[in-house]
């Protein structure tokens, strides 16, 4: 614009339009974009302008670098030795990390390795016993569940002083039920109990109250609850039985406290429903079955009763249950460890003989076991009695040695009608060690069994009635009604002596026995090879102190 002229009002200046955005091709090309002052400075190699609120000393940080110094390498090991040592140290390493007390542990098994000598002294032991237990002071509950630890506390159990151990038990006495479902900690528990008082006993027991069926039905806590029987008093194993008959006596402790354990008897005084009981002991005993947890006195007991009130299809399933578990090995270890776990290869060849055992031969150790045996013998099919023959081959001199199998033994030569595979597998067995049976109290029965059958000179009373041990559901209303009369038993027995062989009342029968009884017994003598060794001289000497007490003789010359 014009400069105003003195004395005249300058001109309205005119308004100037505001020029458009630039285009970004025209700010590429040069102008004052902070981009392109950006990228100016990079051209020209100069530094890059601080940040805002950046002080001055940041810049020289940034420009100041420190080289790390360089990691070392480890030497790799390169000897065989070298990686030996290595792998040690990772793994203790590794231990140290996952295991809390794992100095403790090497610490205690440092004086296990000592304590557990023979050659030590009592004085000695005692002592370690006293230092290992002072360094487990606190932690019981803790160590009882290791696999290395839990040993050195059931060494230190069995050879620490009364008060020592009482210290153990009442610090352990919360958690032994749950101790009892451990793997390694249930041997800790069974060993407290073998060596508790008659009170510490009672209190376990009484812990035990509503949780011995769902202790029965763990595998693990089968052997507690059995191990708890064997040692209780008649009530207390009253009150462990009944808790298995009903739920009303799980429930309700006084109901308990009774002077017989019979379930008839239990039904009739407490006025029990029938149905119920046995709707209840199916629920309990077929979790057992199934498991193959069938190896205890407790579970027999049970079975047996569940079998005096059972109908004539549960005890046939019970039984044809049974069978299977009976005829196959049990891989049990060193006696505390149940059927069904894997056989450890690194085991003795004495364990690995005993594994291969069948259930049947060690349920023969208690009298209800027997009557377990007898059961499944005389109520089985044919096809199941096969089975069981099959079983027992190696295994007949230990059941003829004993003192229940003896009698299951005679049972079985008496009521098998397969005479060609009891002969086979049972018969030639006896036969290679007929001197050593004919001298043994036990061994001799099965033999006197076959040329005097039931004879009351060589078995008692008791042994009788094991023997004609049946359930009385599965048996004909005939034989039921005869078993039921209460006759004198010695004088029933004196009758049996004078009558002629092959009776029906000297003789044992199963559930489906065909063949004559006689003639049986001729088949097994006769077309064996124990015909042969009885002919013998040195045979019939040994016999003939035993012949002359009874009427076998008889029986003997018939036979020739």
């Amino acid at each position: 614009c014009p400069p105003a002229l003195p004395g005249k009002p300058s001109p309205a200046r005119p308004l100037l339009l505001r020029s458009p955005t630039p285009p970004r091709a025209a700010m590429a090309g040069g102008g004052d974009h902070p981009g392109a002052n950006k990228r100016k400075r990079e051209a020209a190699g100069r530094p890059k302008a601080p940040s805002k609120g950046a002080g001055p000393g940041d810049a020289a940080k940034r420009k100041k670098t420190y080289d790390a110094p360089a990691a070392k390498p480890k030497p790799q090991p390169v000897t065989a030795k070298d990686k030996r040592v290595a792998a040690k140290e990772m793994s203790e390493s590794r231990k140290m990390k996952r295991k809390p007390n794992y100095n403790l542990e090497k610490e205690l098994a440092v004086l296990w390795e000592k304590m557990r000598c023979r050659d030590v002294n009592k004085e000695n032991r005692s002592k370690l016993v006293t230092e290992a237990l002072r360094k487990m002071d606190g932690k019981y509950f803790e160590i009882a569940g290791s696999h290395v630890t839990a040993r050195v506390l059931q060494t230190c159990v069995k050879w620490c002083s009364q008060p020592e151990r009482d210290a153990v038990f009442v610090a352990l006495q919360p958690h032994l039920l749950h101790l009892s479902r451990k793997k390694y900690a249930v041997f800790l528990v069974k060993k407290l109990i073998k060596l508790a008082t008659k009170k510490q006993l009672a209190l376990f027991i009484s812990s035990l109250h509503g949780h011995v069926a769902s202790l029965l039905r763990h595998t693990i806590g089968a052997a507690v609850v059995d191990c708890a029987f064997h040692q209780a008093t008649p009530p207390q194993k009253r009150s462990l039985l009944l808790e298995l008959y009903s739920t009303e006596l799980q429930l309700f402790k006084d109901l308990t406290e009774q002077k017989s354990c019979s379930l008839l008897e239990t039904i009739s005084k407490l006025g029990l429903q029938k149905s119920s009981v046995l709707q209840y002991m199916t629920t309990v005993i077929q979790p057992l079955l199934e498991k193959g947890i069938v190896e205890y006195s407790i579970v027999h007991t049970v079975i047996l009763e569940y079998l005096t009130i059972a109908d004539k299809t549960s005890a046939s399933d019970v039984i044809r249950q049974l069978i299977p578990h009976l005829t196959q090995g049990s891989s049990v270890v060193d006696g505390d460890e149940l059927s069904g776990v894997a056989e450890v290869p690194t085991k003795s060849k004495a364990k690995k003989k005993r594994s291969s055992e069948p259930l049947l031969i060690r349920i023969m150790q208690t009298r209800e076991g027997l009557k377990i045996g007898l059961a499944c013998l005389k109520h089985g099919s044919a096809k199941d009695r096969k089975k069981i023959i099959k079983s027992l081959k190696g295994q007949n001199m230990k059941l003829a040695l004993g003192d229940y199998g003896c009698l299951f033994l005679a049972c079985l030569l008496s009521i098998v009608d397969d005479t060609k595979l009891v002969t086979k597998v049972v018969i030639d067995e006896l036969t290679k060690q007929l001197k050593e049976l004919i001298f043994d109290k036990n061994g001799r029965r099965p033999l006197l069994q076959l040329l005097h059958p039931l004879c009351s000179r060589y078995l008692t009373p008791t042994d009788l009635i094991c023997l004609k041990y049946s359930v009385p559901s599965l048996v004909s209303k005939d034989e039921a009604s005869e078993s039921a009369t209460k006759v004198n038993l010695d004088s029933k027995l004196d009758d049996v002596a004078d009558k002629e062989p092959g009776g029906s009342e000297d003789t044992l029968v199963a559930s489906d026995s065909k063949k004559d009884p006689f003639k049986r017994r001729q088949e097994l003598l006769v077309k064996s090879e124990l015909f042969e060794r009885f002919s013998s001289r040195l045979a019939l000497k040994m016999l003939e102190s035993y012949l002359e007490q009874t009427s076998a003789k008889m029986y003997y010359t018939r036979l020739l």
